[in-house]
């Protein structure tokens, strides 16, 4: 089946999501901010428009991604979800009806062609379809520590960038491991049929990581600047998705002389999204 099929399910679920961050980042904006951490606030976006457009958005990019993760390795797919931010700008910048400055386009251009680089380089491989329990067990406990310290440490600081920061980074986590149990649970759908996919614990589990992401995300828009949480969230989403690609699912990248374009490719990568983090916070 190869590459361009993940690929361009992909590209769909991040566009998909980069026009979802913009309508909730909106929407988020428009509900009293809280110190603490507030399930209710769930319950006032719902009465926002531009938050449930938002939603619809995030439901047609978890179908893309499901049928990318179907069709494709985990540390092929989850990184050009990288693409999100760039895209998130350029929508922003069109309900906004403002241009975006060459320096804007020049940290657009470190991105798509550094993440370009870097996955050619790489040529992540291998599709294995299950995980023995005894590899989920220690990789769900890990995620969960880090998850709860990350969101205990943000709630013990006011509104600002050490908060968006570690609550973004939070959600990072809760994503990746979405999508490592999405994966799983779509080959079970592929290969026993709807009766198996609604009575595998995966299932149940990506959806409840799915939640815990949605709720982590609205709190991480809210709690600061997006220069702190969006780099945490992109970056942190693609780095821990290629740990658990390779620990869990076996996927394969280059090495040996591979590694420096990979390396240049994640600089620049690297470089592009504080940049654009930046740029998107001035555009509001």
């Amino acid at each position: 089946m190869g590459v361009l099929l993940p690929t361009v399910f992909a590209l769909c679920a991040a566009t998909a999501n980069g026009l979802a961050t913009v309508l909730q980042r909106r929407a988020t904006l428009t509900v009293p901010q809280t110190q603490g951490f507030r399930p209710g606030m769930v319950l006032d976006l719902l009465r926002r428009p531009l938050w449930l457009a938002g939603i619809l958005c995030v439901i047609v990019a978890g179908v893309g991604q499901a049928a990318a993760l179907a069709t494709g390795p985990l540390a092929l797919v989850q990184p050009l979800f990288v693409l999100e931010l760039p895209l998130a700008l350029l929508f922003g910048s069109l309900a906004d009806r403002r241009s975006m400055a060459p320096r804007v386009w020049a940290a657009v251009a470190a991105v798509v062609g550094g993440l370009v680089l870097a996955m050619v380089a790489a040529s992540p491989q291998g599709n294995r379809t299950r995980v023995p329990l005894d590899r989920w067990i220690p990789t769900l406990a890990v995620c969960a520590v880090v998850v709860l310290l990350l969101t205990a440490t943000a709630l013990r600081r006011p509104p600002g960038k050490a908060r968006a920061g570690c609550l973004g980074a939070a959600t990072a986590v809760c994503y990746a491991l979405t999508a490592c149990l999405m994966k799983t649970s779509m080959h079970i759908l592929d290969d026993e049929g709807v009766g198996a996919f609604f009575t595998t614990w995966h299932t149940y589990a990506f959806a409840a990581c799915g939640v815990a992401a949605l709720l982590l995300l609205e709190h991480a828009l809210q709690g600061g600047p997006l220069v702190a949480s969006q780099p945490a969230l992109t970056l942190g989403d693609a780095t821990v998705s290629l740990v658990l690609g390779v620990l869990l699912y076996e996927e394969h990248l280059r090495g040996h002389w591979w590694l420096l374009p990979e390396l240049v490719g994640v600089g620049l990568v690297v470089v592009g999204v504080l940049a654009l983090a930046r740029a998107e916070s001035e555009y509001g």
